[in-house]
């Protein structure tokens, strides 16, 4: 098994990297990452191909499609709020990278199986409905609209027989390590990240506002599960509505004082962002996901978790809780 990671060096793409070798040990399974950049423990570890490059470029990513991959894990995009900024951009690599990446495999005719990062920013408007597969795109925002299309050809594609695609819209990943980034959500991280490494973080709109959440680890796990799911089982509807937690700012906030003090949560304060807000408050925090819990996909227990969990994978000493 040929298998492909496309934004394999992101901290999405480089955790399922790591956990898929742990589950397919084998050495018929040959695992390449392509990226613009990679963590240095990936490019040294031999289990990897690290191939650099833009995937926005099909010069660059053609030479990798054409080896016939049997899995392509599909994570290469530009971010909501860049893409917001720079509508080119994100045209570029959200929505032709992603036509040109399907229509490479049908040219090629082998049939991989992609599993693709898409979003439940496609959802947009009435905040106070309860989301489900049924569920009509209405995206208030041009990532939201990129990721919808995508979906769309995703499911067309898999119907011609051309690929046999699955996509999870994925909840807003939290507890994202590292430095904020451009995503319109970075704060839902930062207001657990920063505080815990000391530092100051805000958060742009009420504490009553509502987001649904999930943690990296578990995104990781439900990739994987994607993975090897049967189509038939996940039926002519490709699209899957990941289960989350929907939480509100506050309750983070409140869970954060639990485990790490009060002391940490003082470093958050609330400076509102009309730019921001104009996105964010427009992605509904409720969710149906009764397809996913059939198919066997998972969620965190609760915020707490979701915390310890991140501590303990970045090995962060509490010194006030």
């Amino acid at each position: 098994m040929h298998v492909l990671i496309i934004g394999g060096g992101g901290f999405i793409g480089s955790r399922l990297a790591v956990e898929y070798r742990q589950k397919h040990p084998t050495a018929s399974t040959t695992v390449t990452l392509f990226d613009r950049h990679f963590p240095e423990v990936l490019k040294k570890d031999p289990d990897f191909e690290c191939v650099n490059g833009d995937f926005g470029d099909p010069s660059q990513i053609d030479p990798l499609l054409e080896k016939k991959p049997g899995l392509i894990f599909h994570l290469a995009a530009i971010v909501s709020g860049e893409a917001e900024k720079n509508f080119d951009l994100g045209m570029q690599v959200n929505l032709k990278g992603s036509l040109h990446l399907l229509e490479k495999c049908r040219a090629l005719g082998h049939q991989p199986r992609i599993v693709f990062a898409s979003s439940c920013g496609i959802f947009g408007g009435d905040v106070d409905q309860v989301i489900s597969e049924d569920t009509a795109p209405k995206p208030r925002s041009s990532y939201g609209t990129q990721k919808a299309i995508v979906d769309l050809l995703m499911n067309d594609y898999s119907r011609r027989g051309f690929v046999d695609a699955r996509c999870l819209r994925l909840p807003t990943i939290t507890v994202r390590p590292g430095k904020p980034n451009a995503a319109t959500s970075s704060f839902l991280s930062s207001i657990i990240r920063e505080p815990l490494d000391g530092k100051k973080a805000s958060y742009p709109v009420d504490p009553s506002s509502e987001f649904w959440i999930l943690s990296p680890k578990q995104v990781v796990r439900n990739f994987i599960h994607a993975a090897i799911l049967d189509a038939a089982r996940i039926g002519d509807d490709r699209t899957i509505n990941l289960p989350g937690l929907t939480v509100t700012v506050q309750h983070m906030i409140d869970c954060l004082e639990k485990v790490a003090g009060p002391e940490t949560v003082q470093l958050i304060t609330h400076e509102p962002d009309a730019f921001l807000q104009s996105i964010v408050l427009t992605w509904p925090p409720h969710f149906n996901t009764r397809k996913a819990d059939k198919l066997g996909f998972t969620a965190d227990k609760d915020v707490t978790e979701i915390i310890r969990n991140y501590i303990q994978e970045e090995s962060i000493k509490l010194s006030n809780a």
